[in-house]
């Protein structure tokens, strides 16, 4: 008898999950959310085009926007290589990279602490040190996107 009770009240529970709407409008909610999102873009803080450029006294004062220096020697094949997908990939809005001479710039490389050649280093408006990469192994836009933005 127990067990014809205990049956009776799966059985109605599955037909009432079956029957119910409420299933269709999580549904329903869930679809138009995740519509929503992909066609909603992200919100930036800078829409200005990206830039790269070369190290000035006055460029980093100059710019706005997230600023990466990139620590680049025009003798190393990495460099290169990520100088060439920067160039191919274009840099991300509000984004500005300061390319700086390795072999001529031994005080910047002293202040942030770059010991090798395709060290990318990001820095606030005051120019003060906020993070930094080696690209050393990944010379690409792709791996900077990743780990520094």
């Amino acid at each position: 008898m127990a067990i014809g009770i205990i049956t009776v009240l799966i059985g109605a529970g599955v037909i009432y999950l079956l029957t119910s709407s409420e299933p269709e409008k999580a549904m329903e909610q869930v679809t138009q959310q995740s519509t929503t999102a992909a066609t909603t873009p992200p919100v930036t803080n800078d829409s200005k085009p990206g830039a790269y450029i070369d190290y000035s006294s006055a460029a980093i004062s100059q710019t706005s926007g997230t600023k990466l220096l990139f620590f680049h020697a025009p003798w190393c094949p990495q460099c290169r290589d990520l100088e060439a997908s920067i160039k191919q990939d274009g840099v991300p809005n509000g984004v500005t990279i300061i390319k700086v001479d390795y072999d001529s710039n031994q005080a910047l490389r002293q202040k942030y602490g770059v010991t090798l050649q395709t060290t990318v280093v990001k820095i606030d408006d005051k120019g003060n040190l906020v993070d930094k990469f080696v690209a050393y192994q990944d010379p690409s836009l792709n791996a900077i996107k990743q780990q520094l933005l």
